[in-house]
């Protein structure tokens, strides 16, 4: 397999809109995208709170679209999805992209708007690992995303359910809405189907990942923030994936999204068949990350994986009884965890980190 190629760079608050925009152009931006078609822009909005390390920050965002109109690609959109706990319209507000938008003139659509897109059936031409199975009935995907580019823009953190979250896991949002819980038990080969389904019908693939403030422990919503001021790009998913994992101290063939897409030639894995470019020594950190997990994702897990309980997902997972963790999801992370813990994070981190202060002078 050809070597990919994944741009890291190390960067600071008074740089990152112009790092950004090197970052992108070192990582071949240019070439990885059709400029004679539209490019969505897939924001990564992890949570509706602010909340350091698990959303794309404003300078990511404003960073990228630089760096695509340096590139030629002026015909930009944005799509947000909705999950269970995320409202989409109150992070675009609250995490300062609404501004953004109105600067570069971005219109923003939702996927689960019929009015902005709608849900057709696709028959992928890769043999799927997951999806035929979860949904015998169908794969849908929405009809907006099939011959435009896409631009991810995922965070470096933790994940309770798959280690780690990157641009694999940015699509996930995006190509699968109809009860896409129903996947968790197989979370990882989903999102190699997915990756898969994003190469056909995509005319160009690329992501830009931030590490200015990552996060560890029970992500992907309560984690530790830590600045590490790293950001990374590449028209590889897999390879984005497989870099940010080492920086955060994960082997990448114990990750399985990461090495089954390596071992179906949808991206590169193996860190020693990746072209770095940039600030390359940055690569050699290791951060020690750890995964935890909170009540929410605790409980996730207890059906979701190797337990007894996971033959009962159907019950629980396939009826109405799902309202039931929906709320109790919400209701943990939002009312409880949020409120008693979330204040006092947040706050450190808009008075004490260079980031945080950055965040705190973007624009509403």
């Amino acid at each position: 397999m050809t070597k990919a190629k994944v741009a890291i760079l190390r960067t600071k608050p008074e740089t990152v809109l112009e790092d950004y925009r090197k970052l992108c152009q070192l990582a071949g931006m240019e070439k990885a995208l059709d400029k004679s078609t539209k490019t969505i822009l897939k924001d990564n909005i992890t949570w509706h709170n602010v909340y350091p390390g698990v959303n794309t920050t404003p300078w990511q965002l404003e960073g990228t679209i630089l760096a695509l109109k340096d590139a030629g690609h002026n015909d930009l959109v944005a799509v947000h999805n909705r999950t269970v706990v995320t409202i989409a319209e109150k992070g675009e507000e609250d995490l300062k992209f609404k501004p953004i938008y109105k600067k570069f003139a971005i219109p923003v659509l939702y996927n689960f708007k019929e009015e902005d897109m709608k849900w057709i059936e696709y028959q992928p031409k890769f043999k799927t690992l997951a999806l035929h199975k979860i949904f015998p009935k169908g794969i849908r995907i929405p009809d907006y995303f099939m011959g435009k580019n896409i631009v991810h823009l995922p965070t470096i953190k933790t994940h309770s359910y798959t280690t780690y979250t990157g641009a694999l896991k940015n699509a996930f949002g995006g190509l699968l809405n109809y009860h896409r819980h129903y996947t968790h038990t197989w979370i990882h080969e989903t999102l190699v189907d997915l990756l898969a389904i994003g190469r056909e019908i995509h005319s160009g693939m690329f992501a830009t990942m931030d590490g200015t403030t990552a996060g560890s422990g029970p992500g992907p919503r309560t984690v530790i923030p830590h600045d590490k001021n790293i950001i990374l790009a590449s028209a590889d998913q897999v390879a984005i994936d497989a870099v940010a994992a080492k920086l955060m101290g994960f082997d990448w063939r114990k990750l399985p999204c990461i090495a089954l897409s390596h071992e179906h030639k949808l991206g590169v894995g193996d860190p020693t068949e990746i072209e770095l470019v940039g600030d390359v020594d940055a690569a050699n950190e290791n951060w020690n990350f750890k995964v935890g997990v909170n009540l929410a994702t605790g409980a996730g897990r207890v059906f979701w994986h190797d337990t007894p309980l996971k033959y009962l997902q159907k019950l629980f997972f396939h009826t109405p009884l799902v309202n039931l963790f929906i709320f109790a999801s919400e209701t943990y992370h939002d009312k409880l965890w949020y409120r008693f813990n979330g204040p006092k994070i947040v706050n450190k981190w808009l008075s004490e980190s260079e980031w945080g202060k950055l965040f705190a002078n973007c624009p509403k």
